[in-house]
């Protein structure tokens, strides 16, 4: 090693930066606590009273969307595997325009606290229990790698306690989302934004400034392969390629903006649906910025690192930490930046975390306990919620533990999503297109995709792709002598790290199963439980009576939703053309236009 070592580790105005960040949000929760007067019910603290507004809500879900695994996960896919992420941009632009046309419509007339009241009302209770006990178990897992994954990778930067970070996420984010409710919440994610696009800024200008200029950046990513926008083999092997990113992506995001109650219950929080709808739209173009953003982030990795890779030179112990890394190398000589990054991931965390929270709690309220306990009082239930999100929260806290078991950041939260949200976005799809699917199809359909969707799942896990399906992109050490520094921390023998074959049993035979089914790209697990589940779930209908019996056209995408929401509005509730342009100008409440239907379990 030719250059002198370094130690590199924060300093006061860092910790200064962090803990503003902290103590603001948690500040935010604390005020929505205080400023409420009255008695205050499971809708105001769910829903906001569904008063919301277009903007904040839109941020709120690009927030809650901008993960500690986005900003650590993406960057590091295209310094590994090039820009091809960035297709990513189509995925999006499919996933709002089916949620804002198939989805939404359907959930927002209905007037629905949870998703999963739907399940009761278009099929049966079973068939709701089932759908909230999936959505409970993906959102604990992947809450415990949201927390546990940035814990780790700062923790090998920065030096930071990695047990007391997470500890201190989970009560922080735990208490501003129990105590000020959605409001906080919401509020709490549109400061996350500007905290986020300020560390995102600041690593992408530093880098550009320490590289040179961007010429420099983009003509090393293009020598190194990395400009790989287009790749359009057909084969389903592949890790990453124009069709997986399209059809799988789109499928896999469908599951969270679609069907999940934790994005679900924003934009239904907007006081009517013309401003939910705008939501999402805006959240589109909040979406193509944080693209934008960890593409940047990702190529300016390569560039730096393009001649001496810190993770086969084992200076990191996995490819998660090069982000971290990363800032610790550039922004070490700017008291403050590196702080600034670390607020942003974990700002990043916070948002992701409170709004899981918070959906946890509504499911459980709404789904669960309301059933069951009908006569319940509103403050009793304001009350319970706030209790069911403090256990929720400690539940989580105790996840990040298993989280140091599971592989990559990225892959693993895709495939959480695509294995219990594959199945469950076909049975949404069953009840909602498909007239004559009845519960015993339901049912089979969904056992049957998870099944197959966590067969496939788990036996990736055992059994990883070889790498040269992958096509990961080649890497070099050549440079390191002349760059090599050392980071606080043990960067070698890291108990729990993230590499991507710490399940692989090199030594074993590869059988066909191997290298063809356990092989499917992560990103059509989604896509496989969907199918699986809407075409069981079509056939055991028609073969059990589906198409005898009747349902309520408010349970399904119809002509009207389809063509306009408005016209539905008017057709079925009798609004005036004065009240509709109320409408369209957002300046109509849903309570004073439209009534949410809420039917009793007996009248299902």
């Amino acid at each position: 090693m030719g250059a002198a070592q370094e130690t590199r580790t924060f300093v006061v105005w860092d910790y200064l930066v962090f803990a503003g960040m902290l103590l603001s949000s948690a500040a935010i929760g604390l005020y929505y606590a205080c400023r409420r007067t009255g008695p205050q019910t499971q809708k105001d603290f769910l829903m906001g009273g569904q008063k919301m507004t277009a903007v904040p809500v839109a941020l709120s879900l690009t927030s809650s969307f901008m993960s500690a695994i986005t900003i650590l996960g993406i960057p590091t896919e295209i310094y590994r595997f090039g820009a091809i992420f960035t297709m990513y941009g189509f995925s999006y632009v499919i996933m709002v325009v089916v949620t804002s046309e198939v989805f939404l419509p359907v959930f927002y007339k209905l007037g629905i606290t949870s998703t999963y009241e739907y399940l009761e009302l278009r099929f049966n209770r079973f068939i709701r229990l089932c759908g909230t006990f999936l959505f409970i178990l993906q959102t604990i897992l992947y809450i415990g790698v949201v927390i546990y994954a940035p814990a780790l990778a700062l923790n090998q930067a920065t030096g930071f306690n990695l047990w007391g970070t997470i500890i201190a996420t989970g009560v922080i984010c735990t208490f501003y989302s129990s105590m000020g409710g959605f409001k906080a919440v919401v509020w709490i994610h549109v400061f996350q934004v500007g905290i986020k696009i300020a560390g995102f800024l600041s690593v992408i200008i530093q880098g550009t400034v320490v590289q040179g200029g961007i010429t420099n950046i983009l003509n090393d990513s293009y020598h190194g392969g990395r400009l790989n926008f287009w790749d359009f083999n057909p084969n389903p092997l592949q890790r990453y390629t124009f069709w997986t990113i399209i059809i799988g992506g789109s499928i896999t995001w469908l599951t969270i903006y679609g069907i999940n109650p934790a994005q679900v219950q924003r934009y239904n929080a907007c006081k009517n649906r013309f401003q939910a709808k705008l939501s999402l739209y805006i959240n589109l173009i909040g979406c193509w910025a944080i693209l934008t953003f960890t593409t940047l982030c990702g190529l300016v990795l390569y560039s730096r690192y393009h001649d001496c890779d810190p993770w086969t030179a084992k200076k990191i112990s996995a490819p998660d930490q090069l982000m971290p890394y990363l800032v610790m190398d550039i922004l070490q000589d700017f008291p403050g930046l590196p702080g600034l990054f670390v607020a942003c991931v974990y700002s990043a965390t916070l948002s992701t975390v409170s709004a899981s929270v918070n959906a946890l709690a509504a499911v459980t309220i709404s789904d669960i306990v309301r059933p069951y306990c009908p006569s319940l009082s509103e403050k009793t239930l304001y009350w319970l919620c706030k209790v069911t999100s403090w256990l929720f929260g400690a539940i989580c806290i105790g996840m990040a533990a298993v989280a140091s078991l599971m592989g990559a950041l990225l892959q693993m939260v895709l495939t959480i999503f695509g294995v219990i949200g594959g199945p469950l976005l076909g049975l949404f799809s069953l009840g909602i297109l498909v007239p004559f699917a009845n519960s015993v199809g339901a049912f089979v359909g969904l056992t049957t995709g998870f099944a197959i969707a966590l067969w496939v799942g788990i036996g990736a896990q055992l059994y990883p792709p070889l790498p040269e399906r992958s096509l990961a992109l080649s890497l070099n050490t050549d440079g390191c002598n002349l760059t090599s520094f050392h980071l606080k921390g043990n960067w070698t023998t890291t108990k729990g790290t993230f590499s991507p074959n710490a399940f692989q049993d090199h030594s074993a035979e590869r059988t066909a199963l191997m290298d063809n089914w356990y092989s499917l790209s992560f990103l059509y697990f989604s896509t496989v439980g969907m199918l699986v589940t809407i075409f069981v779930g079509i056939i055991v209908s028609l073969l059990t009576g589906g198409r005898k019996q009747s349902i309520d056209g408010r349970f399904l995408l119809t002509k009207e939703d389809f063509l306009s929401n408005f016209d539905y509005f008017k057709k079925e509730n009798h609004i005036s053309n004065q009240q509709l342009d109320m409408i369209e100008d957002g300046e109509a409440k849903t309570s004073e236009l439209s009534q949410p239907i809420t039917l009793s379990t007996q009248s299902v």
